[in-house]
């Protein structure tokens, strides 16, 4: 099972037509499944990417 490491929460929008009409909608994150250090975890993708820049320095 992979830990979740992420603080990232769904942000709540609205969606607006012409007339102006509001929809309540939600914005999911990207998460995604990767291995970090052996250990595997559920991150962004933003997340992982900069973690994968980073582990090659």
């Amino acid at each position: 099972m992979a830990k979740k490491v992420t603080k990232k929460k769904p942000l709540t929008v609205n969606l607006r037509s012409h007339a102006l009409n509001a929809t309540k909608s939600k914005q999911k994150p990207n998460l995604v499944k990767t291995v970090i250090n052996g250990e595997k975890v559920i991150t962004t993708a933003r997340e992982a990417r900069t973690a994968k820049k980073n582990a090659n320095k």
